[in-house]
């Protein structure tokens, strides 16, 4: 497989982390897990065979999917078939989507919805210029123009949202309740604009961008064990343990032993 990032230019880097382009990919183990980040990704397949979707680990029997979806933001991983054809994607920052859909962004969360089902005949015309264009960066500049031209409202976060965001990344924090005491927002009115901007509760968005910190950490190899679980707020090394197994669907240990270079992705062979 080859996988290849793009980074967003202006304004799309106030929403977009992140373009994706990937060619025909068929690995090894049967499946893969996708590990959330507390975002939501717009993937367009292009191959002839549908893309698999499994609702769990124990299901054998997968949805299949073709075209474009738009995977909600998740605290669990999504798992997938892993021998399709070429993808073009995108993913969003945190609350980043929202501008170009017409939906709460709670309504797609945990989900993979069709992008038809969201922006009608559009989005099929949209992989059909996708598999006309002659590169990776010819596909990623078409979906910047789609996207330039969808966007429903600013290009900015509200402030709101974006000091929220910006509490919730930092490794000191202790409790939601201090983001509300540092944003002034009640608990209600939290909970509210992360349902509907990013599409998490702000205690589980809170969940897994931890576990994304202490992920880097781990992949660099820069803390092992207890260690990492103190340096990252947990509560001990067996807590940490715990929250990563939830997440990631495996252990540290089994992670980097089956995590698929350059990706999200984790190896399924069970």
């Amino acid at each position: 497989m080859t996988h290849a990032l793009y980074r967003p230019r202006a304004p799309l880097d106030r929403l977009v982390d992140f373009f994706w382009v990937s060619n025909a990919h068929v690995a090894q183990a049967p499946r893969e897990r996708v590990l959330p980040t507390g975002a939501q990704a717009l993937v367009v397949h292009l191959g002839e065979s549908p893309m698999r979707i499994y609702p769990d680990e124990r299901t054998s029997e997968p949805a299949e999917l073709s075209g474009a979806i738009l995977c909600g933001a998740r605290q669990s991983p999504l798992l997938i078939g892993t021998s399709h054809g070429s993808t073009v994607g995108v993913h969003f920052k945190p609350g980043g989507a929202r501008p170009f859909f017409d939906v709460p962004a709670d309504a797609t969360a945990e989900q993979t919805v069709s992008l038809e089902a969201l922006w009608g005949t559009s989005a099929r015309s949209l992989r059909e210029r996708l598999m006309e264009a002659p590169t990776p960066v010819d596909r990623v500049r078409l979906l910047e123009a789609l996207l330039l031209e969808r966007v429903r409202r600013s290009f900015d976060l509200g402030p709101a949202l974006r000091a929220s965001l910006r509490a919730f990344e930092e490794p000191t924090l202790t409790s939601v309740a201090e983001v509300n005491r540092r944003t002034g927002l009640s608990p209600k009115r939290l909970l509210a604009l992360f349902r509907d901007e990013v599409g998490l509760s702000p205690k589980s968005f809170w969940r897994v961008r931890r576990f994304r910190a202490a992920l880097r950490d781990l992949e660099q190899g820069a803390l092992r064990g207890a260690a990492l679980a103190y340096e990252h707020g947990y509560c001990d090394q067996a807590h940490f343990l715990r929250e990563f197994r939830a997440i990631a669907g495996s252990s540290p240990r089994e992670w980097l032993s089956a995590r698929v270079a350059g990706t999200d992705h984790v190896s399924v062979y069970g």
